[in-house]
């Protein structure tokens, strides 16, 4: 029963991370872009229609720029969910997540040296 409880969350905790692909928007396709939470039929068409009208794109600014509709915090919440402009996240955008989970991880640690230090009893 144990071993089947944990090849269940081995599973889950596997497919997790194909859920948070990388994608790159100078070298996906109209199928990898509509992957990306955020963007939608309409929005990669308009990514793929500038690609092919000014080339690739330099970085994050130059998406930016060229790509209607897609602002600072647009582009931070595209980056999040995992797209990219020449294999880099967006500047800003995965920072926020990973400096809470540093600090929670350091509070959960705290508390429990303090269970720990406790007498059993109390």
């Amino acid at each position: 029963m144990m071993k089947k409880l944990l090849m269940a969350i081995a599973a889950l905790v596997a497919t997790m991370g194909f859920a948070f692909a990388q994608v790159d928007v100078n070298k996906a396709d109209a199928a990898a872009l509509d992957a990306v939470k955020g963007i939608g039929p309409a929005k990669s068409k308009a990514i793929l229609d500038e690609r092919a009208k000014g080339g690739e794109f330099k970085d994050w600014a130059d998406f930016e720029k060229r790509v209607k509709g897609v602002g600072e915090k647009n582009a931070i919440k595209l980056s999040e969910a995992g797209l990219q402009v020449n294999g880099k996240s967006r500047e800003g955008a995965a920072a926020k997540p990973a400096k809470a989970d540093k600090a929670d991880k350091a509070d959960k640690a705290g508390k429990a040296d303090k269970m720990a230090a406790a007498p059993a009893g109390k």
